[in-house]
């Protein structure tokens, strides 16, 4: 229960923050409370596996009601457009409850493989999967996951914490991901460590690539797991007082049925900040990183994959600044957290040096993590150290350019 706590009051005070404002303009308190509860309720519903096929019946109740008024008012043709709509909207959600609730369907083919892609191609192809077959891994796609996790648990963190990915095969309850049954849930030491939080962006990144390259979906799941299930099938494998959960990766055969809510909800997590918003070349995040121009524009796309890179909610609390010697010289990379959150934030940090490593790897270009201190990162000013946003780690240059 702490566990699952601690991360719900993480996602209210970082990533939640969108839904705070929201509520804050709201000029009426009693409005203002309304809207709360509609939150709360929804926040509550949600781990039932009943929220994604609920909220279409709101528009058809909606779209009906406007109907029915539209006809006491003898406005036929707006009436016969509302309830049309609205008939339609049931028509597809009884679809999407019967053939992805109760599972009533054709059976679906294989994903095929993405060894044809390269690594630039391969990341700007992955998806967030929110609904997968009911068959499970083969055992061929299974072995080679488990070696993934294996090798990458294995390579050489930036943090001394370690941290592992346990995996867990049974329907969890999450959100909004729909008939998930295989999972890899993230596991660091419940003594709070950022690296070791960070680490687990960085090495799950680099499984979910693997897992992509498979063909395999995989969906991130944060505030939208709840803790109670995924404990209770982790079992002997999870210590209260020494584990913490930090998120998990659901993982399987991405399938065709997917609920009309999710559909929408997938389209809104499709739009990323411009380049010009996330990288820079100061610590007050004013002057921006021209990528055209030498030596930056040697890293290539490693910039557009950092760009698509996941994050909870689509939040893009990463942001780094290129750090320059006085001769000009390119020293570093350093990345920076734009959100107290003290877990999803440092995730999201995690996963874009696992894409910024692969991309300099794939470009041979020569690099590793480290924590510099204010003078090395050129940082004169001191309150851009305490403020938001955080600096977190770098990544520094084995070569001069």
């Amino acid at each position: 229960m702490a566990t699952q706590k601690q991360n719900n009051d993480d996602f209210m005070q970082g990533l939640g923050a969108n839904e705070q404002a929201i509520l804050e303009r709201i000029p009426l308190l009693f409005l203002r409370k309304i809207a709360a509860g509609m939150v709360l309720a929804k926040m509550r519903v949600q781990f039932t596996g009943w929220l994604q096929y609920l909220l279409p019946m709101i528009f058809v109740l909606l779209l009906s009601l406007i109907g029915g008024i539209a006809h006491l008012l003898n406005a036929r043709f707006l009436a016969i457009t509302f309830l049309m709509l609205g008939t339609l909207i049931f028509i597809v959600a009884i679809f999407d409850l019967v053939t992805v609730k109760f599972r009533l369907r054709f059976p679906e083919h294989l994903p095929k493989r993405n060894d044809d892609l390269d690594l630039f191609d391969l990341m700007r192809a992955r998806r967030s999967c929110r609904s997968f077959q009911t068959r499970k891994l083969t055992d061929v796609d299974y072995h080679e996951l488990m070696e993934s996790v294996r090798a990458h648990t294995e390579e050489h963190k930036i943090g001394e914490s370690p941290i592992r990915f346990e995996y867990i095969s049974a329907p969890l309850t999450v959100w909004p991901t729909v008939n998930a049954t295989e999972f890899l849930v993230a596991i660091a030491p419940k003594d709070y460590d950022r690296f070791a939080v960070i680490d687990v962006g960085r090495s799950l990144q680099k499984i979910v690539m693997d897992a992509t390259r498979m063909g395999l979906g995989t969906c991130w799941i944060g505030p939208g797991a709840d803790h109670i299930s995924i404990i209770q099938n982790l079992g002997d494998r999870f210590d209260s007082e020494k584990d913490h959960i930090i998120c998990v990766c659901a993982v399987g055969y991405k399938s065709s049925y997917i609920p009309i809510f999710l559909r929408i909800f997938n389209a809104q997590f499709k739009r990323r900040f411009p380049l010009s918003e996330l990288f820079f070349v100061d610590a007050g995040f004013e002057q921006l990183l021209d990528l055209d121009t030498a030596p930056f524009n040697r890293f290539g796309r490693s910039y557009e994959i950092c760009q698509w890179a996941p994050s909870s909610y689509n939040g893009q609390t990463t942001r780094c600044v290129a750090n320059t010697e006085e001769n000009g010289d390119l020293k570093s990379f350093d990345f920076y957290a734009t959100t107290a959150s003290r877990y999803y934030a440092p995730v999201a940090v995690g996963i874009w040096c696992a894409n910024w490593e692969l991309g300099c790897e794939a470009l041979g270009i020569q690099g590793h993590f480290a924590e510099l201190a204010v003078g090395e990162r050129g940082i004169q000013d001191k309150k851009t150290v305490t403020q938001l946003p955080r600096y977190d780690v770098s990544w520094v240059l084995d070569e001069s350019l």
